[in-house]
């Protein structure tokens, strides 16, 4: 009875250094940072993390085969701009509608739910810059890593930091300070400084301000105060400005990030790039906008805006400045995934001129480096976690490819495999 039993247990257990093993073969794995392509590898994966690459790598007996020879894969994609829990109302409608008129749980909810959605879609790490109610997105990246959910890795900023009203304008004084649901005011070094530590303290990764919402807008000295208290913390700091002396501010004050800029001049630009400041320009295609309209007043109206963004992303590209893709999408259309409609984007980078190695490489090497997270993922290398999306055809040859993703792996798990 007993040689029965060890005999069967023999059965089930895998030849050593094959357990957890997933072997991919891999018929042209794309290097985003160098735009090149390595044919016919096998890559290795191992309890969530790339155990090598290479076209001489003996399968291990046992281990799982994922059958891409076919494809075309590279790392994971990145969004470094994203609103995970938010869907505005459009129309005539305020801004301040979508937070006055939805809990913190439903909203969280629905950021799960774009979470899951766009990792399907091959978004494997986004940053969540603020409008996420009472830290709702914080919640949704703590179930993600608890294991409760698939989903992608998720850098969140809590509560955006403004200048007193957030966002708003204009709100008779007797409704309050309601939009504190969203955002924290901050007037002076020493509130930037608090406001800093508020949201790391409730479980910020990243700091994100509004430098130049309102007539008044953040002083070099208070860029300054956020951008040293995030960093002695390990926070990189992401500032909305659209140009003008609030983005000369921001970018005097020594921040990571730029999101929109979308009137910045030729000088400002090569101020970031000789700084290594990152431009996270939102570059919403003509459609989008029209449905957004001026979003309440936040934005210009969409025939001024449209024409600014394809020129200022032209120029940001012709002057080498650092760039990550970055969406900013927050409609909904019928039909259509936010996914969908965050790569609408892909057109208005071609229309700037920006050929698709390097739109790819803004969607993964470099939002890698932006969000730190470029030890731990954004490249196929032995040593990084396994985050790594396949297609059936070359997305540097035609970057739409990427909306026809159909394999994809984060951590090491499959979560999407072709039909």
């Amino acid at each position: 009875m007993l040689k029965r039993l060890v005999v069967l247990c023999a059965l089930f257990v895998l030849p050593a250094g094959a357990q957890n093993v997933i072997a991919i073969r891999a018929g042209n794995v794309i290097d985003p940072a160098r735009g090149t392509v390595t044919a016919n590898q096998v890559i290795l994966v191992e309890n969530g993390k790339i155990k090598s690459i290479s076209s001489e790598a003996a399968i291990p007996s046992g281990a799982q085969v994922v059958d891409l020879s076919h494809e075309w894969i590279t790392p994971g994609l990145m969004d470094a701009h994203v609103h995970l829990t938010l869907t505005e109302l459009t129309g005539n409608a305020p801004f301040e509608s979508f937070y006055l008129k939805e809990s913190s749980t439903y909203r969280g909810l629905r950021g799960l739910r774009n979470a899951q959605d766009l990792l399907h879609a091959g978004f494997t790490t986004l940053r969540e810059v603020g409008n996420d109610a009472d830290y709702a997105t914080e919640d949704v990246r703590r179930a993600i890593q608890a294991g409760m959910f698939e989903g992608p890795t998720i850098l969140s900023a809590g509560k955006i930091i403004a200048p007193f009203g957030g966002q708003s304008n204009a709100i008779p004084p007797e409704q309050g300070p309601f939009w504190h649901y969203e955002y924290i005011d901050a007037d002076s070094p020493e509130e930037m400084r608090k406001a800093v530590r508020q949201n790391i303290y409730y479980g910020a990764d990243v700091i994100k301000l509004v430098a130049d919402n309102s007539p008044f807008h953040f002083s070099v000295e208070e860029i300054k105060a956020a951008v040293d208290e995030a960093h002695h913390a390990g926070r990189a700091v992401a500032v909305h400005v659209y140009g003008g002396e609030a983005a000369q501010n921001v970018i005097d004050g020594g921040v990571d990030s730029l999101e929109h800029g979308f009137l910045l001049t030729d000088e400002q630009l090569q101020q970031m790039k000789q700084k290594g400041m990152f431009l996270v320009g939102t570059d919403f295609p003509r459609a989008h906008l029209d449905i957004v309209g001026t979003s309440g007043g936040i934005l210009p109206p969409p025939e001024v805006l449209a024409p600014k963004i394809i020129d200022r992303l032209r120029r940001a590209y012709r002057l080498g400045v650092k760039m990550a893709f970055g969406t900013d999408t927050v409609i909904e259309m019928p039909n259509r995934s936010r996914a969908d409609l965050m790569l609408d984007y892909l057109a208005v980078w071609r229309e700037a001129g920006v050929p698709p190695k390097d739109i790819l490489k803004c969607m993964t090497t470099n939002p890698a480096e932006l969000l730190r997270v470029n030890r731990e993922r954004g490249a196929i290398v032995a040593g990084l976690s396994a985050d790594i999306i396949a297609m059936p055809s070359n997305p540097l040859d035609d970057i739409e490819a990427l909306r026809k993703v159909n394999f994809v792996m984060k951590d090491g798990k499959v979560v999407r495999q072709p039909q």
